[in-house]
């Protein structure tokens, strides 16, 4: 029993050492992909487009540099911004397409505000053609549109046209002051169906992060499909079937194009090494929201377009989506994600209390059998069966569970992966501050106190948890918290704080159970 005790915790580490090594992607250096972001956020509010329209010809593809990252601007080209209260934009005549898009809510590493347009922008997002290849992304549209700026609670309409050759294009796009959504319609006249795409780089902002997919997605019968550019694309993928929506994301981070009007077929192909999200469609009329913003489950659920199913809280989702509800719901009357953390912490506790103590009582009364227990095994070590007979007698007569002590440790575990995952994906955490140090609860302690105190603690519980382990066993067991302290050093502060929080509930709750025992009449033995 002891062995299979040891074996049970044995694995429960196995199984956090392997998800990380599984799941868990390890950090890409991140500064080269800041460094270009940043200097392409620069260029958007320090350069006026308009001033370079006679310095620059026609070009194609449209790519950026560090040096030099304003959009290229052809001869009679023309650029619109798009300023509202939570993004500013660019749209430009040739190919009624985006060239850059700001979101004001959130900044990155180097304190500038997040760019969803990573260069270089190979094919602007929201680009056309009557194939493949999208022949409209440089052919110039007319506009009657000027900048436009948008109050919170206002809509406002940017118009493109375009006529030649007997193809007529009317692209009119909706904006709200209110949201991320756009809404885009397409009335297409003298082409049998035509292809929109998300573009290149449009919904990165350069967060990669741990266990993040990064690359398109597809709702595809309410399933989402998550593609990996290097492993998946080697010939394209057609989806036909449904679908919802398509996106491309990073960590925290979307753009995603809804049909509303139905499509034929959702395309993904490498494009520069950059998987390609197109959409193809036959009708005359098509009409689109395209959202560009934060993953944030409340803002996508408002949109009733199943948009929220982008955010990824993994396995053991139907756990995670109740705890995520229950975080948020909590922090709605604290104000602050770390002590939310506790509070979940405590509540989550509570289920557990009954289980965890009966656990706990198994283990205190096998320490105090252990006597008992060696006396059998002397007295019938020839006689295997019949030991084994005995040790169940005794188990039963004094109600102990010789597993009960490992239960609570494997029921944990899910919860345990759920509340890892809600930490990890949640854009609400991201920024969100504790206390003193620890400014951001979605990344790790830059100064490694919560993972220490939390090894402390755990030995402290490894201390004072019964045992009936032989002294080598038990030696082993108190390695564990070296290895999980040195486990727990790359993990989000928030998930460290509560692993430390429920340990701190185990100790208190380990100390009154081991009062209660040794305040009992054990043991029965055998005979008596």
């Amino acid at each position: 029993m002891e062995k299979r005790a040891f074996l049970a915790v044995a694995l429960s580490v196995i199984v956090l050492i392997l998800y990380q090594i599984i799941f868990v992607k390890p950090k890409i250096d991140q500064q080269k992909m800041l460094e270009s972001v940043t200097s392409s956020q620069k260029a958007v509010t320090e350069n006026n487009p308009a001033e370079n329209n006679a310095n620059h010809e026609k070009t194609q593809p449209i790519t950026t540099s560090k040096t030099d990252v304003s959009p290229k601007i052809s001869p009679n080209e023309k650029i619109l911004k798009i300023e509202t209260p939570l993004y500013s934009a660019q749209f430009s005549t040739k190919g009624a397409n985006i060239r850059s898009f700001i979101i004001k809510e959130f900044k990155d590493a180097n304190g500038e505000l997040t760019s969803l347009l990573k260069p270089p922008i190979n094919i602007p997002p929201m680009s056309i053609g009557q194939t493949k290849k999208l022949e409209l992304s440089t052919a110039l549209f007319n506009t009657d549109s000027s900048d436009i700026t948008i109050d919170k609670d206002n809509t406002k309409t940017l118009g493109f046209t375009y006529e030649s050759n007997g193809v007529i294009i009317k692209r009119t796009y909706k904006f709200y002051g209110n949201s991320y959504k756009i809404d885009l319609k397409d009335e297409i006249k003298g082409i049998d169906e035509y292809f929109i795409t998300l573009g290149s780089g449009f919904g990165y902002s350069g967060n990669e992060g741990f266990r993040a997919h990064i690359g398109p997605v597809i709702d595809e019968e309410l399933k989402k499909i998550d593609i990996d550019p290097k492993k998946d694309l080697d010939s394209p993928k057609f989806y036909k079937d449904n679908i919802k929506w398509a996106a491309q994301e990073d960590m925290y981070f979307c753009a995603a194009i809804v049909p509303i009007s139905g499509i034929k077929e959702a395309i993904v192909y490498k494009e520069n090494d950059e998987g390609l999200v197109t959409l193809r469609s036959d009708n005359k009329v098509n009409e689109y929201v395209i959202y560009a913003g934060p993953k944030k489950q409340e803002q996508l659920k408002l949109l009733n377009l199943s948009l929220e199913d982008i955010i990824d809280f993994g396995f053991f989702s139907i756990i995670a989506k109740p705890i995520f509800w229950l975080l948020q719901s909590i922090n709605h009357y604290i104000g602050n994600y770390g002590w939310s953390i506790i509070a979940l912490t405590l509540i989550l506790r509570v289920p557990f209390i009954p289980l965890i103590n009966k656990g706990q009582s198994s283990m205190k009364k096998l320490q105090k059998l252990q006597p008992v227990m060696n006396d059998i095994k002397e007295k019938f070590k020839k006689d295997p069966q019949r030991m084994q007979k005995e040790m169940m007698e005794l188990y039963k007569k004094n109600k102990v569970n010789p597993m009960g002590g490992c239960l609570p440790i494997l029921i944990q575990i899910p919860v345990f992966f759920a509340l890892y995952k809600v930490l990890l994906v949640a854009i609400e955490l991201r920024g969100a501050p504790f206390i003193f140090w620890v400014v951001d609860l979605s990344a790790k302690d830059p100064y490694y106190v919560l993972p220490l105190i939390m090894g402390a603690t755990m030995f402290i519980q490894q201390k004072l948890t019964p045992t009936g382990m032989d002294p080598k066993q038990a030696k082993i067991m108190l390695a564990m918290p070296i290895v999980f302290t040195f486990m727990f050093l790359n993990f989000s502060s928030g998930l460290v704080l509560y692993w430390l929080c429920s340990n701190l509930l185990s100790i208190f709750q380990q100390l009154f159970v081991n009062k209660k025992i040794d305040q009992s009449t054990l043991p029965v033995v055998m005979g008596k």
